[in-house]
């Protein structure tokens, strides 16, 4: 993860990555070493459910949904005549597997039912992986899950102080009134706000490093005041290990929040679909198309 605190001369400062560390003592650990003022927490995992989805398990607000998923909503499925609208997620393990099978035991028709809006395909990108498939590299579920179930879930359900953004309110007013407030945030559409080029593929040092630049110029640009370590670390390409690329995505993630806080991104949340707000979410400082 990565972390950016507002000083007393109004400017932001970044600091070197670090491990994320227990989950379950995530929250406490951001009061302790937060400074006075809401903390916005951007995590990288779907934050909502697809329409599509919600119609036929008749849910109409993911806040209450959330609190109150079970063991078995978590449980990813082994076999197709396991899925359900109870049990979501599936497969648990490759061999046999076919998208198919996620579709009929959902009751859905086309495969693009069980994307979010913010997930669709646009003309700046194609379109993200469905929340409940959890098979491949570009799966999201298995991290949906982890989230929901041991960081959102139980916030909300101990009476944390948190606002989830975009279903209790814009960003701004969330911030006013929470301690802490989360959005979901993915890293790719930040690449485009920030100025960097990955082709070639950002688990590749070399290309990480070739984006240093773009990097440091944009946080100098916004007055972000950089930890001589995070230079290092950017500047290095986040080292040769297997861990760079989250590096690399947490700083992104990080710097594009700010960017949405700052005013030079709009959270990008459309005004016009009650669904969104109330179901599906949106990723933030995404433009609504």
């Amino acid at each position: 993860m990565a972390i950016a605190r507002l000083q007393p001369d109004g400017k932001y400062f970044a600091g070197a990555t670090r491990e994320v560390g227990p989950l379950a003592s995530l929250w406490a650990r951001a009061e302790e070493t937060a400074a006075s003022g809401p903390v916005l927490a951007g995590f990288d995992f779907p934050i909502g459910l697809p329409r599509a989805y919600a119609y036929q398990a008749e849910i109409t607000d993911f806040l209450t949904a959330l609190k109150a998923f079970d063991d078995q909503f978590y449980t990813v499925a082994s076999l197709p005549n396991q899925i359900g609208l109870s049990q979501p997620f599936y497969p648990m393990a490759p061999g046999g597997c076919l998208k198919q099978h996620l579709l009929a035991g959902l009751g859905v028709a086309r495969w693009s039912d069980l994307l979010r809006r913010c997930e669709r395909p646009t003309d700046k990108g194609p379109a993200a992986c469905a929340l409940f498939w959890t098979l491949g590299g570009q799966q999201v579920g298995k991290a949906a899950i982890v989230g929901w179930r041991q960081l959102l879930a139980p916030a909300l359900r101990d009476g944390l102080d948190l606002g989830l953004w975009p279903f209790q309110g814009s960003l701004d007013e969330l911030l006013a009134r929470h301690r802490f407030v989360v959005a979901e945030t993915y890293p790719a559409e930040f690449y485009r706000h920030l100025g960097l080029n990955l082709k070639g593929g950002k688990r590749k040092q070399g290309v990480r490093q070739a984006n240093a630049p773009a990097l440091v110029a944009w946080a100098k640009s916004e007055g972000v005041h950089l930890d001589r370590e995070l230079v290092d670390e950017i500047e290095d390409g986040f080292g040769s290990g297997a861990s760079g690329d989250d590096r690399f995505d947490a700083v992104v993630g990080l710097f594009g929040m700010v960017n949405v806080v700052l005013g030079r991104r709009p959270s990008g949340e459309p005004d016009d679909d009650d669904m969104v707000r109330r179901v599906e979410g949106w990723i933030l400082g995404r433009t609504a198309g």
